[in-house]
């Protein structure tokens, strides 16, 4: 089973790529972020006609997140993230799709920090602590895909000395997502591939894919129940080298029966 993730920036510009790399690559579930269009400009028809049924969540302009299935609808069990009534960002989304719960997440950028944005993030991060240790509670296998919007460490970036004073790599975000982890999820990517450089962010600026001057924001974390059936993780990396790419570098993981 592939299961993949990808901040498309913008579905509706970028859907002609985003159905090429369905074709290419045939994920069996694949969470998309920042849609950047309202609910009813979601591309239902286009995906279906490419095999794909879906759940989303959209919002106008900014945002959104979407559930992809081969073959099958998603059975949608959560939408936007608990612990705020108040938050109607579309950042955040739960389906389940044979038998794991698949979470979707647009973590916030926070940037410019500190500030108002940061303060949101930081909260936001709370709030994705404290509803993924119930999701470890429940024994379910579970996995937590999409754009994190965090550096984990200075492997995770080129140049991280760079970076220090960003939202991304702040030693707050970084502590947050360390406790995070510490409740027992499995880094995918990381762990198969311990010392290689990989990042799943290029800039559109200077040059940055070309220069492979990237960034590693992109995560599939694993639950203790999900993590054992692990044999593959990766980026399709030449996928940010194509025509009006998306910024962000699809990354998949594969899962033994």
């Amino acid at each position: 089973m592939r299961i993949a993730t990808f901040n498309v920036n913008g579905i509706s510009s970028r859907l002609p790529a985003l159905l090429q790399w369905l074709q290419e690559t045939q994920p069996d579930v694949a969470c998309l972020q920042e849609l950047k269009a309202p609910g009813e400009r979601f591309p239902q028809a286009e995906l279906a006609q490419a095999g794909y049924q879906a759940v989303w969540h959209g919002q106008k302009a900014w945002n959104g997140v979407a559930i992809l299935a081969r073959g099958q609808l998603p059975l949608e069990v959560g939408r936007g993230l608990p612990g705020d009534a108040a938050d109607e960002q579309s950042r955040y989304l739960e389906a389940l799709v044979d038998g794991i719960l698949v979470c979707c997440l647009y973590l916030p950028n926070g940037n410019p920090a500190p500030g108002p944005k940061y303060d949101y993030k930081l909260a936001w991060m709370e709030r994705l602590i404290s509803h993924a240790a119930g999701l470890i509670d429940s024994g379910a296998p579970v996995v937590l895909a999409g754009d994190f919007n965090v550096i984990p460490t200075g492997r995770d970036v080129y140049k991280p000395e760079r970076w220090v004073d960003d939202a991304l790599f702040r030693s707050e975000t970084r502590a947050a997502f360390e406790r995070l982890m510490a409740q027992g999820w499995t880094d995918s990517l990381r762990t198969l591939h311990p010392d290689e450089t990989i990042y799943t962010f290029y800039d559109y600026f200077r040059n940055a894919y070309g220069r492979n001057a990237g960034l590693r924001i992109d995560h599939l974390l694993l639950s203790p129940a999900l993590a054992p059936r692990l044999t593959a993780a990766a980026t399709d990396h030449a996928v940010r080298g194509r025509e009006k790419p998306s910024d962000h570098v699809p990354t998949w993981i594969e899962l033994a029966p």
